[in-house]
């Protein structure tokens, strides 16, 4: 992935955005104060709401979008899914629906998930013009988000994962994310793959790759190899360019992995 400037926006830019406006941000380049500085996106944060609102703004317009058609959801660490496939008058009711994913074959939507070390997942189906943002914290990774992510655009946009391309943005990394048994034992209970993406530290003790294993549920899904991008970015280790909630002890701001369809 290629850092990136569109109007006042610093971000990642993947491959999949040859044809759609998508990207992660960076903390950049907003006004939000600190600890928040800048470009804090998360609505569930103790930052000021109109600093919030003024950096979704920013975003939305920079990409020529309205701040009313960018959309977000109240992320539970589930895998719980919005599905818009019609237009729609007004989706500020969607705010507070709770899910951990978004997908969908409107024009001129936005549709973003927000995170401070989980994974985020960008998919785009060129072929059917259907897009979706998936937000994968360990919980939603353990319960296979990302394959439920493909099997949605898959079973209600006849999608074929062929056609997919997904790319994943920057997380925590292995190298600053240890993990206990309950987390291990939650992935075994799903069928996660959680001997592919950890190594032990000590005893009961394992540092974990949430990347790998939601690289891993992709390529299970059927996405091909090479349609899969990794930014390969840790957020805790770079706290230049990003927030990080276990590295700033909770109180950070949030990235937005965001996607939109051209207008029609």
């Amino acid at each position: 992935m290629e850092m990136q400037r569109t109007g006042k926006i610093q971000y990642l830019k993947p491959k999949l955005a040859e044809s759609v406006a998508a990207g992660f941000t960076t903390r950049h380049e907003g006004v939000s104060r600190p600890p928040y500085n800048s470009l804090n996106l998360g609505t569930n944060t103790l930052d000021s709401p109109h600093s919030v609102e003024g950096n979704r703004s920013l975003l939305a317009r920079a990409f020529g979008g309205t701040l009313d058609r960018f959309l977000t959801v109240t992320q539970v660490h589930g895998t719980d899914l919005l599905v818009i496939d019609t237009p729609n008058p007004e989706y500020g009711h969607f705010l507070k629906l709770e899910c951990d994913g978004i997908v969908t074959n409107q024009p001129g939507l936005m549709i973003a998930i927000c995170t401070a070390d989980c994974v985020p997942i960008l998919l785009h189906d060129p072929v059917r013009q259907v897009v979706a943002a998936l937000h994968a914290g360990w919980q939603g990774t353990a319960k296979n988000i990302a394959g439920k992510g493909v099997e949605a655009m898959v079973n209600l946009f006849g999608s074929a994962p062929s056609d997919i391309l997904a790319a994943i943005g920057p997380a925590i990394g292995a190298c600053c994310y240890e993990v206990d048994a309950p987390v291990r034992n939650s992935f075994k209970e799903h069928g996660a793959p959680f001997e592919l993406a950890s190594e032990v530290k000590e005893e009961g003790k394992w540092s974990l790759d949430l990347v790998a294993a939601n690289r891993a549920q992709l390529a299970d899904a059927r996405i091909p190899s090479g349609q899969i991008e990794i930014s390969g970015e840790c957020v805790s280790c770079n706290s230049d360019l990003f927030f990080s909630y276990r590295r700033d002890g909770g109180d950070t701001g949030r990235h937005a992995a965001f996607i939109m369809l051209p207008e029609r």
